[in-house]
């Protein structure tokens, strides 16, 4: 498997102005804990490497019970982190992780940030 590669640098994630979430194809995905120290978050995304790797070994070996126990590993890590689970944010906010942008309280945030965007490149 090989994937084309863009001789343009990826851009950034955008972040909603909470920083709860970076939005990829319209779509809102929690992002980490900002609380975690640097070294734990370190070790969760080793983890979660390693989780992947082995979804990853299983699915090519087709052995069922390593995969599950695999994705298991993933899920952990990425409670871990905060990007799953029970949210890190203390306000009882409503969490939106995996919804469509334009179907939360983030839609109008969004449409004027990309309207704005379109606009500066329009003058390119």
């Amino acid at each position: 498997m090989s994937r084309a590669v863009s001789s343009k640098a990826k851009a950034p994630p955008l972040h909603t102005p909470d920083g709860r979430y970076i939005i990829v194809r319209e779509r809102l995905w929690r992002t980490g804990n900002p609380a975690l120290s640097d070294t734990m978050r370190a070790n969760l995304v080793h983890q979660l490497m390693d989780a992947r790797r082995a979804v990853r070994d299983a699915l090519r070996a087709d052995d069922a019970v390593a995969l599950k126990a695999a994705r298991a590993g993933v899920q952990a890590a990425k409670v871990g982190l905060g990007e799953r689970g029970p949210v890190w944010w203390n306000d009882d906010a409503k969490d939106y992780n995996r919804h469509l942008v334009k179907n939360t309280p983030y839609a109008q945030w969004f449409a004027t940030r990309r309207s704005r965007e379109t606009r500066d490149t329009d003058d390119d």
